[in-house]
């Protein structure tokens, strides 16, 4: 398909800079494709009564890295200033990551990261890492200096909280962000980016729906800084997803299984648990077990097999989200419903306001 098809114009006065307060305040457009009136504008501590009894919520319990390092790449008596945006881990000593700028770098070089950015910290505060590789779009793949538990605590003390750049490039990251960028379940260390849409809940919303007979059942994908990247293909067909890692248990598998042949609902919070349940589905919507990395990558003309409700914040123009509801809703609808929250003035992306988005009846057709 032709990424222009999924470009819409955003005023930059609807991107939100922080969360709602209390979380399950903030907004939640009610989109039913097949519906007479498809669209209905409610708040996201109204899902206590838009879910069923047997319905389940599946979330994704990863939980945010400071993953945004600085540092010097030296070469003989040059330096050069370079930040690094980790994405994926691949072993226990070394990352994917995206680089800036990554034409400073080369395969071979050291690159140090401390406090001070100073090549002559001493080793305690110190931590290198060695280019293996480049790739395209700046990714690149360290290999660093120390491994497993010694290099997670060196990270969390060096990293920085990855805000995402519509909100890092208009505020610095403060003490705020710590708490309102994790989910409140948030417990597998992993992710450089919040599964967003997961900020929404609190402990009471979440007795509320435990009261009205709603599960949960919780996934890990941890997220990849490639969330953030833009789709430069001109077609669908060029575009490479970047895989993230993710695990479904055998335990979870099985009770949403059962759910689902009970007649409950499959509802995901957030495309990255969607994402997943959609990799860890056979062809007749039995969830398998699954564990490893996942690239799905849903456009219009998925015919989704397990998932049967999103619940998802507002995505970025020409970004591989907004392609993947307009595939579970349809493209016109997408169109219809975004129109709507702009004009009704909701806060987009990842500090935003939610969506609720019933699965189409039919599967929208490639144009």
């Amino acid at each position: 398909m032709n990424v222009d098809l999924f470009d819409f114009d955003l005023p930059e006065d609807r991107i939100a800079l922080r969360p709602a307060s209390p979380r399950d305040a903030a907004r939640l457009l009610v989109v039913r494709p097949d519906a007479a009136e498809p669209l209905a504008d409610a708040h996201v501590r109204d899902l206590v009564s838009l879910l069923q009894p047997g319905d389940a919520l599946v979330l994704n319990d990863t939980r945010v890295i400071p993953s945004r390092l600085r540092g010097r790449r030296y070469r003989g008596a040059d330096s050069a200033r370079i930040e690094i945006m980790l994405h994926k881990r691949e072993s226990e000593d070394r990352w994917l990551a995206f680089a800036r700028p990554a034409k400073k770098l080369a395969v071979g070089e050291t690159v140090v990261f401390d406090a001070e950015g100073a090549s002559n910290a001493c080793e305690l505060g110190r931590l290198q890492a060695e280019v293996l590789a480049k790739s395209e779009g700046g990714e690149v793949e360290l290999q660093f200096s120390l491994t497993s538990a010694y290099l997670d605590e060196a990270i969390a003390r060096l990293g920085e909280l990855p805000l995402p750049p519509y909100i890092a490039g208009k505020r610095p990251a403060d003490s705020a962000d710590a708490t309102d960028y994790q989910t409140a379940y948030a417990r597998q260390d992993g992710a450089v980016a919040a599964p967003t849409a997961g900020l929404h809940f609190t402990p009471e919303l979440f007795a509320a729906l435990e009261a009205r007979g709603v599960s949960r059942h919780f996934v890990t994908l941890h997220v990849g800084a490639g969330t953030f990247l833009p789709v430069k293909a001109e077609n669908t067909d060029d575009h490479r997803m970047h895989a993230e890692w993710g695990t479904v248990t055998a335990e979870t598998a099985g009770a949403l299984n059962a759910l689902k042949a009970r007649g409950g609902r499959i509802v995901c919070v957030g495309t990255t648990s969607l994402r997943l349940i959609e990799s860890a589905a056979s062809e007749d919507g039995t969830i398998q077990p699954f564990s490893g990395d996942t690239a799905i990558f849903i456009t219009p003309g998925y015919r989704f097999r397990a998932v049967d409700m999103l619940m998802t914040n507002f995505h970025l123009p020409r970004s591989t989200l907004f392609m993947l509801v307009s595939a579970f809703c349809g493209l016109d609808v997408m169109k219809r419903a975004y129109a709507h929250a702009i004009a009704a003035k909701y806060r987009f992306y990842s500090y935003g306001d939610g969506s609720l988005l019933y699965r189409a009846s039919t599967p929208s057709l490639r144009a």
